[in-house]
């Protein structure tokens, strides 16, 4: 697929890409989850929601942001997200399922995380960035369905804020 920073990170030596919270700043994976659990701590009563959805945008190269946002529903939210860089992809639909996966990836490892730490009972919601309007319009049901098979509930636009909001503001 081109240019793979990931490949390159654990070629010298690191493990992970980073997260970076907006007010905390580059954070691993398990940081970042200290901090999604701190959160819920603070008001355990409140109900919540963790959204993760990915998008991208091309100009020499192709930027995929994968967001993580922590909803405090009705109160808040806190959000974090991990960047990467390839060379140019030339079909929409392979990129769409390359975003598809990156949210997927960070979901699975997120609900596992959860799920060992007593916290299973937080939904996880991944954010598509397909709508039943314009190209990725003929995307939806295969997008949809990998999401769903894979045990995730999936928003797509214009329900699905994680990707074509938050994900979104990063990929410029």
């Amino acid at each position: 697929m081109g240019f793979d920073r990931a490949r390159v990170w654990k070629q010298k030596g690191c493990k992970t890409l980073v997260f970076v919270s907006p007010t905390k700043g580059k954070l691993t994976f398990e940081k970042m989850f200290e901090d999604i659990v701190s959160f819920v701590k603070e008001n355990p009563e409140a109900r919540y929601k963790i959204i993760i959805g990915s998008d991208s945008q091309t100009k020499n190269h192709v930027y995929f942001v994968t967001a993580v946002i922590i909803h405090r529903l009705g109160k808040g939210a806190r959000y974090f997200y991990q960047k990467r860089m390839y060379r140019k992809i030339n079909s929409l639909r392979q990129k769409i399922f390359y975003e598809t996966s990156l949210s997927l990836g960070v979901a699975s490892r997120l609900a596992g995380k959860l799920a060992e730490s007593g916290y299973d009972d937080l939904n996880v919601e991944i954010h598509l960035d397909v709508s039943k309007n314009g190209q990725t319009k003929e995307l939806i049901r295969e997008i949809v369905g990998m999401v769903v098979g894979s045990g995730f509930d999936a928003k797509i636009k214009p329900d699905s804020y994680g990707a074509s909001k938050v994900a979104d503001k990063h990929t410029k």
